[in-house]
């Protein structure tokens, strides 16, 4: 686990270094709030043990920041101050720390705090329950293999990708990247609500079975919905509805189950959207040969503006070497 210490004071931040160090910890180290910001925006500690008084950003405020930008990946924080007052614990928790530690402390103290926020932070079970309920719609397909793993590193290798390039809206934050690679397996659960006589069927569906399959879009989507319903400050919750709702439509707004067009479709969408086809134009499947790289890319190049956001298709080419890397490394 990463922790991150921030102290502007030369002698106590060594101490602290130390004692962190010999606890077996891998360390970060910030000699005020505004460069410990930075860093924890960059490597997401999970585990921040800030001063209190620090020019430039103080331990509450630098507390504050982090709980307005952590999304659904928990940062356990706590406050180190020389101030003992009730008033200032309440002060350092309404910040958002978790623990308040008094100057001096013991070495055995440290360790037991840095134990509790890490108990704390083990609660965090959401990453295997998104996966699992994933690997529980995808085990209705037997063919699809390795498709789960595939989606979420080319969803985050092109959010990646796309972050690097013009990012008009600002979307594409740490927090999007984590979150995409977190939920994009997400996107067909909606087909636990599909019946067997066409989820498996071999060949081309009729119109009928077609319109059957197209509601697990839907599905998906009141699935997800109404958990997030119940938690409507999970950002990852808000992003797979929309990922299951909406990775089928199109960019020139063909597409379903709504025919959302351009940026009315959620950027996640768009991403998945382009993962997803690349995935199924590249594997094999019963009734298929896979193909090759270069087709299944002139097939992209040619939905670009149509099927695909350019902007994405962009990414796409930037990184198509990652997606060659990453089919090969997770072939069924």
């Amino acid at each position: 686990m990463k922790v991150l210490i921030v102290d502007d004071e030369l002698v106590s931040r060594k101490k602290m270094e130390v004692l962190v160090q010999s606890l077996g910890y891998e360390l970060l180290v910030g000699s005020n709030g505004l460069e410990a910001w930075e860093m924890w925006k960059a490597e997401r500690p999970r585990l921040v043990i800030t001063d209190w008084l620090m020019p430039g950003l103080d331990g509450p405020g630098l507390c504050t920041r982090i709980r307005k930008a952590e999304g659904s990946r928990y940062t356990y924080l706590i406050m180190v101050s020389a101030k003992t007052g009730t008033k200032d614990c309440v002060k350092s928790m309404k910040a958002g720390a978790d623990d308040f530690i008094t100057k001096p402390f013991i070495k055995e103290e440290l360790a037991v705090r840095i134990q509790a926020g890490q108990r704390i932070i083990g609660f965090e079970t959401r990453d295997l329950v998104i996966f699992s309920m994933a690997k529980l719609a995808e085990s209705r397909d037997p063919e699809t293999g390795n498709h789960l793993e595939r989606i979420r590193f080319y969803s985050r290798t092109l959010a990646n990708a796309m972050a690097g390039l013009d990012d008009p809206h600002g979307e594409i934050t740490p927090v999007f990247i984590e979150n995409i690679f977190l939920t994009s397996p997400l996107h067909d659960i909606g087909k636990i609500g599909i019946p067997d006589y066409v989820l498996l069927k071999p060949g081309r569906f009729d119109d009928e079975e077609f319109e059957i399959m197209k509601s697990h879009a839907t599905i998906g989507f009141e699935t997800l919905n109404e958990a997030l319903k119940r938690y409507p400050r999970a950002d990852y919750l808000r992003m797979s509805a929309d990922i299951a709702l909406c990775h089928h439509e199109k960019f020139d707004g063909t597409g379903y189950p709504q025919g959302l067009s351009g940026e009315k479709i959620p950027l996640s969408a768009r991403i998945v959207a382009l993962a997803d086809v690349y995935d199924a134009l590249i594997s094999k499947r019963v009734y298929k040969q896979g193909m090759a790289h270069d087709m299944a890319r002139d097939i992209i190049l040619k939905g670009n503006g149509r099927h695909f956001d350019p902007r994405v298709v962009e990414g796409f080419l930037a990184c198509e070497e990652e997606f060659i890397q990453i089919f090969n490394r997770y072939k069924s």
